[in-house]
């Protein structure tokens, strides 16, 4: 039987060419590691003399999907006022690395250097929870490049390790792997309804095939939750940052909820 995730994803391509404007654009940050984007095709053919006139648009996703599932609409959307890039970050979707380093650091370093190659000065970063965390690294370490930020359901990182060790880590750990990295088909169909604000019923197939599409590189992307660092009491940092930050939170998030968004802008 043929995965739903992956026979739909041509369709999405071409759907998000007719729509949006945007081309998969596979980058060679570096030997061993690439990047893959969605940009504007006008500065993908090689052969174009366009260059960038609107203000700059980056995407970041989260932790369950890659870049076309998560912003399959608000691409297209964005796209008339604004020039949109989103990118698959390093072991989702198309973007592979055999650099060891894990960190959200790497992630914003590859997603810099890959812009520039397209021409990019400065654009504003919208980041979605994992895609959040790498947005705010992003903005701390290129401050020249990111303008301006608008995050949602996700949190700044610390700049060392939690206090309490490593015991402490483990525990955490074990918690955000078995949410994000569900093994079962009961795992992935809880995820799915917290990601979901309409639909709160899917088949089983369906489940199936998004772990199965989804969660390749597994063993990556534990190592990319491990290589996050967090206070050891919940008790989220600000984001103190010399960019304009714009929070969009959802009242009834059931993942980190209106506190975290407080906590942000404290």
């Amino acid at each position: 039987m043929m995965n739903v995730f992956a026979t739909t994803k041509p369709f999405g391509t071409l759907m998000m060419k007719l729509l949006a404007g945007l081309v998969p654009k596979k980058v060679e940050i570096e030997p061993g590691t690439i990047m893959n984007f969605w940009a504007p095709m006008e500065l993908v053919d090689e052969n174009s003399k366009k260059k960038i006139t609107k203000p700059v648009v980056l995407l970041l996703h989260g932790f369950c999907a890659d870049g076309l599932l998560t912003w399959f609409f608000q691409a297209p959307a964005l796209a008339t006022d604004y020039t949109v890039f989103f990118a698959d970050l390093l072991f989702f979707g198309d973007s592979i690395s055999d650099n060891p380093d894990r960190s959200t650091s790497f992630q914003a370093e590859c997603l810099a250097k890959g812009l520039r190659m397209f021409g990019v000065e400065k654009c504003t970063v919208v980041g979605f929870s994992y895609g959040g965390m790498v947005g705010f690294k992003m903005a701390k370490l290129f401050p020249n490049l990111v303008d301006s930020m608008v995050v949602t359901g996700t949190v700044m990182e610390s700049d060392e390790p939690a206090a309490g060790g490593d015991s402490w880590k483990n525990e955490r750990l074990a918690r955000w792997s078995h949410f994000l990295l569900p093994e079962t088909t009961s795992g992935g169909r809880k995820l799915l309804k917290f990601g979901s604000h309409r639909f709160q019923w899917f088949p089983d197939f369906v489940v199936s095939d998004f772990l199965e599409v989804m969660y390749e590189h597994k063993k990556e992307k534990r190592q990319l939750l491990e290589a996050l660092y967090f206070s050891d009491d919940d008790d989220f940092k600000p984001a103190n940052l010399t960019q304009r930050v714009h929070l969009l939170w959802g009242a009834n998030d059931r993942i980190l909820s209106l506190e975290v968004a407080h906590s942000l802008k404290t």
